[in-house]
């Protein structure tokens, strides 16, 4: 079969051949195909970041998102010793925007400037690039790694902001008193659109997975379930209990175990059906930061937070930060920060969906604005 139609097209094309000799595929397997399929994916084949393409991040919202982070990763490093080199990391940097708005504060810190060794985790050539074009006249190098575990060993500053929820995730279904794994197949009239269909019983390692509270929900209830996080969790862990380090995740999610589907798909800042036209279409679901922290102290890591970004920027300064910059702007500027901060901290907005937690190799001091986590009782 040729693939010299559209990209929509033929990723459909081949999800369908592949549903057609291996049977229906875990939602997982649909969700890492649609958005990093090398040729067709959606992150292979666009920038999808920003007010005019299909969604938009806290960077690009204001520049005091990363500042902020800037400022975090400042204090850390100075609470590790000023470790130089140390390894300054982003995990899925998007356009580049944050880690551009970080290295700007860096220059606050000529010591941090000279030291940090800078890597952007990335996958995406179509971003690659757009990174490549916002970091250029960034006063640090700038590498590219594939992956977490080929970037240099040593004292790290980890940061990744809206990684963890494009990462495949599992979802299961209670089913005759069963969980069984939730899988995509071709719609039973319609054989050329995708439908979801119940999958095989789950393993008992795949049991495990599900927390306790959730084991005995009644039929039809979906859990998700994300192994996906917990290997990132550890490829930190490997780094932070070999030399100091920290690492910072935000994103959006609950913090208590919880059940329902969260699976979206977002085109165009509109949500849209997730198996509708795949790799077209952003597909994300919500973090579940119990099961992130108890990961991080299963590897051996302390853990601070999680706590609502809201409550994190505004310890960090945002209000400050906010007024100090709206000094210098007219008022059409200052009714502008102060949206751009409503937007960032509100709970009404991004302030209590979006989650922030840490890890810090043992031994380290708490990482400025979070609290150390406590497993519940």
């Amino acid at each position: 079969m040729t693939e010299d139609f559209r990209p929509a097209e033929a990723l459909a094309a081949r999800l369908r051949d592949r549903i057609a000799t291996d049977g229906p595929l875990p939602v997982s397997a649909f969700m890492m195909q649609a958005l990093f399929d090398p040729m067709f994916g959606f992150y292979a084949t666009k920038d999808p970041l920003g007010a005019h393409n299909d969604f938009i991040t806290a960077p690009e919202i204001s520049q005091m998102f990363g500042e902020l982070i800037g400022l975090w990763a400042v204090e850390c490093w100075s609470q590790m010793g000023e470790p130089d080199p140390v390894q300054l990391i982003e995990l899925g940097p998007g356009t580049g925007r944050m880690m551009s708005d970080v290295a700007r504060v860096l220059r606050a810190a000529p010591g941090l400037v000279a030291a940090a060794e800078v890597t952007l985790v990335e996958a995406s050539p179509a971003l690659k690039m757009v990174q490549g074009r916002t970091l250029a006249g960034a006063p640090v190098p700038i590498r590219w790694a594939p992956r977490l575990d080929s970037v240099r060993p040593g004292p790290t500053l980890l940061l990744a902001n809206e990684f963890l929820d494009c990462l495949p995730v599992r979802q299961a279904i209670r089913h005759e008193g069963v969980w069984r794994e939730r899988c995509v197949a071709m719609h039973p009239d319609e054989g050329e659109r995708f439908a979801f269909v119940l999958g095989p019983a789950l393993s008992a390692p795949d049991l495990a997975l599900i927390p306790a509270p959730l084991h005995d929900l009644p039929d039809g209830s979906l859990v998700e379930l994300r192994p996906a996080d917990a290997a990132v969790v550890e490829a930190v862990a490997e780094r932070l209990n070999d030399h100091p380090g920290y690492a910072l995740f935000i994103d959006y999610g609950a913090v208590e175990p919880d059940h329902g589907d969260t699976l979206q798909a977002i085109r165009k800042h509109e949500k849209v059906d997730p198996l509708d036209a795949p790799g077209t279409a952003d597909l994300t679901a919500w973090v579940a930061f119990d099961a992130l922290a108890r990961a991080g102290l299963d590897a051996g890591l302390q853990v601070f937070g999680p706590v609502e970004q809201g409550q994190f920027l505004k310890g960090l300064g945002l209000d400050v930060r906010a007024a100090l910059l709206a000094k210098a702007q007219d008022r059409e500027g200052r009714a502008r920060l102060e949206r751009q901060a409503a937007r960032l901290s509100a709970p009404e907005e991004m302030g209590a969906l979006f989650k922030v937690i840490a890890f810090a190799s043992p031994g380290l001091a708490p990482p400025p604005g979070l609290d150390r986590y406590t497993l519940p009782e």
